[in-house]
């Protein structure tokens, strides 16, 4: 990806098209409460008076960002949707959120240690977020963690200047991995490996001695606590990284048999990603406290508990231990964890730790918004049905499942609904089996198709009006049966990678048109050709809905739908499916006076860089398109003129972005 630095200069409100056709009644606080934002939004997203998103990085009120503002000024700098949009003010927000509540609950507990919220880049590397969280984590005195030697080796260059800082390694460590952890510690950082397996062991000792160093040492230990929600079994007795206790121990033996107990200085556990229950930190804290206070008592130098990540998002607003939320505030963790050390350390008449946190979803989720633009729509209820039946040639008959299909959707009322609705299916299916064997013409197929679609919107206007306690089991589903898809311009499988992986819920709605009634119900579908490229989960007040409420798309018209609370693990883990690539980056700041500029764009991929990734030499490429164009002219096939405006076009498409740009006008009329 290619980057700029745009002048910065503030962005002037973009001009709207005059909007027909709003609801009458229907106002911003209907769609706030329709799409649950101040729920999820925690104060950082809202509905402005226009209609539109407003980013409030520092959720004052006033001091906002029109999300549909940026996209427009995007435009206007000549980059269009897809794009990514990172919220600077509101990521230094939240690491401050985070040091915030640790030190109201030290201070309120009488907690005599200190704390260090880490981040861990894994959860999302992008040079300018890492950057950003160790340039706002300086006066937080935070710290950063990495997980391989690539992670290793771009921290340290990146905090040559602050030599303090914490650095936690973990991850599988090989000899090579280790000895730049023990250079680091010979120049004077605060680093600290973290023991996986036993091996490392021995390679931090050896390389210790060889320098003449003398290493903090950390461990992670294997907990007996369940795990609980999506993540649950990354934690336990079975989990992939960390040790037994009996390996704790032999840990501590080896290390005090070589004089060397006052370097394990670190307890480590993994309790699970997205903690959506306070008990499970509780009791995962507890069990935790308990083992660090024997090994203080034993002669360990410990000094460092580290709880490890988990520290939820909420993404549906709802605050239940539903897994896609969390049934805790902020600082009810931060005091649930200050608390519980305490107390264990008190009890076991040890000195209090300082208290490290590696909440990365927590610091970053919520500072990204993916914003990217419906293509088209279909709709299953755009076919009505006819207002009589057409008459059969003399001497034919109706093919009996479409007369018994006009008949049932003559007759839907709310009183035989699931009656009619079965009715419906078993004259479809048996037109279906009788086109498959030839008894049905194409046009009667057809007909069997409309009339069907048409009883099925009928019968779900019906369930529209009936209270929610009354719709039948079986026509729970209608909605999202009957739901349209909106093709979007996006790849699920680069920008939203986790919705496709493992099911993921983002808040997702549309970022403009919010003082109008959104009328449809939809799914979404990107632009690859993947039939797993498509939402169709969305939130519902700690549950999980089929559809989305979007406007009526409307041909010619500029329709944007944003994802919300996407900044963790996103980015990374995105793919090159059909070769779609990264999308345009914007970071984007407000200033004293409350006006927003881009401080950075990154370009996204252009089709030569992404052809490149998987080893085409574009070059070649181009030039064989050069010799067919020349072959072609030799062969009067096309003109001279022509062939040169083609090959325009080629190397036009080549620098090109990934993603439809809708709108432009052919090179061949350049």
């Amino acid at each position: 990806m290619t980057q700029i630095q745009p002048d910065h200069a503030s962005t002037q409100p973009a001009s709207r098209p005059a909007r027909t056709g709003l609801a009458p009644g229907w106002t911003i606080d209907d769609s706030a409460d329709a799409y649950q934002i101040r729920l999820w939004g925690k104060g950082f997203f809202d509905i402005n008076p226009s209609g539109n998103v407003v980013v409030r990085p520092g959720r004052t009120p006033g001091a906002e960002i029109d999300l549909f503002e940026v996209v427009q000024g995007m435009r206007e700098r000549g980059l269009k949707t897809p794009v990514l949009i990172h919220f600077s003010d509101l990521l230094e927000r939240r690491l401050r959120d985070l040091r915030e509540a640790f030190d109201v609950a030290i201070a309120e507990n009488g907690f005599k240690g200190n704390y260090c919220g880490v981040y861990p880049i894994k959860v999302n590397q992008q040079r300018r977020i890492v950057e950003e969280v160790r340039k706002y984590g300086v006066p937080l005195g935070f710290g950063l963690e990495v997980g391989s030697k690539p992670e290793l080796l771009a921290v340290m260059g990146m905090t040559a200047d602050s030599p303090e800082r914490l650095i936690i390694c973990n991850g599988f460590k090989e000899d090579r991995y280790i000895e730049f952890v023990t250079l680091a510690a010979k120049l004077g950082r605060n680093i600290i490996p973290v023991i996986e397996n036993l091996t490392e062991l021995h390679l931090i000792v050896s390389h210790a001695q060889r320098l003449g160093v003398r290493p903090q040492i950390g461990v992670r230990v294997n907990l007996s606590t369940p795990g609980a929600g999506r993540w649950r079994h990354s934690s336990g007795a079975k989990a992939k990284f960390g040790l037994s206790l009996t390996e704790v121990l032999e840990v501590f033996e080896f290390l005090k048999a070589r004089g060397m107990q006052d370097c394990l200085q670190l307890l480590h556990c993994h309790m699970g990603s997205q903690i959506h229950d306070i008990r499970q930190v509780t009791s995962g804290v507890n069990e935790l406290a308990r083992i660090y206070s024997q090994l203080v008592r034993m002669g360990a130098g410990m000094k460092y508990l580290d709880v490890g990540g988990g520290l939820g998002i909420d993404y549906d607003g709802s605050q239940t231990s539903f897994e896609f939320s969390m049934n805790y505030t902020l600082p009810e963790y931060a005091s649930t964890v200050v608390y519980k050390i305490m107390s264990v350390c008190d009890e076991e008449g040890v000195p209090h730790p300082t208290i490290v946190t590696e909440s990365g979803r927590a610091m970053v989720a919520q500072q990204s918004v993916l914003v990217f633009d419906a293509l088209g729509a279909n709709r299953p209820d755009r076919v009505t049905a006819p207002a009589t039946l057409p008459v059969p040639a003399e001497g034919e008959e109706l093919p009996r499942p479409i007369t018994e299909l006009w008949e049932t959707y003559k007759a839907v009322s709310e009183r035989r609904l699931v009656e009619q609705y079965h009715d419906a299916l078993e004259a479809r299916d048996e037109g279906v089996r009788l086109f498959s064997v030839g008894h049905l013409s194409l046009e009667h197929r057809a007909m069997l198709d409309r009339l069907f679609w048409a009883t099925c919107a009928k019968i779900r206007d019906r369930v529209r009006e009936m209270d929610t306690d009354d719709v039948p089991e079986e026509l729970d589903d209608i909605e999202g049966d009957m739901s349209d898809i909106y093709f979007c311009n996006l790849s699920i499988f680069q920008s939203l990678p986790d919705i496709w992986a493992i099911k993921q819920l983002f808040p997702i709605m549309p970022i403009h048109r919010l003082n109008e009634k959104p009328t449809r119900k939809a799914t979404l579908a990107d632009i690859t050709c993947d039939s797993d490229g498509k939402i169709d989960r969305f939130c519902d007040d700690h549950d999980v809905k089929k559809w989305v409420e979007l406007h009526d798309f409307q041909e010619g018209q500029d329709y944007f739908i944003g994802v919300f609370l996407c900044g963790a693990y996103q980015e990374t883990l995105g793919d090159l499916h059909n070769l779609f690539g990264d999308t345009h980056v914007a970071h984007v700041r407000l200033d004293d006076d409350g006006d927003w500029w881009i401080d950075e764009v990154v370009h996204g991929d252009t089709v030569r860089e992404v052809l490149s990734y998987v080893q085409y030499d574009v070059n070649d490429l181009s030039a064989a398109i050069r010799r067919e164009c020349e072959i072609a002219v030799r062969d009067k096939r096309m003109s001279a003129a022509e062939s040169q405006a083609y090959i325009r076009a080629y190397e036009a498409g080549l620098s090109g972005y990934t993603y439809l740009e809708t709108g432009e006008n052919p090179v061949f009329n350049h």
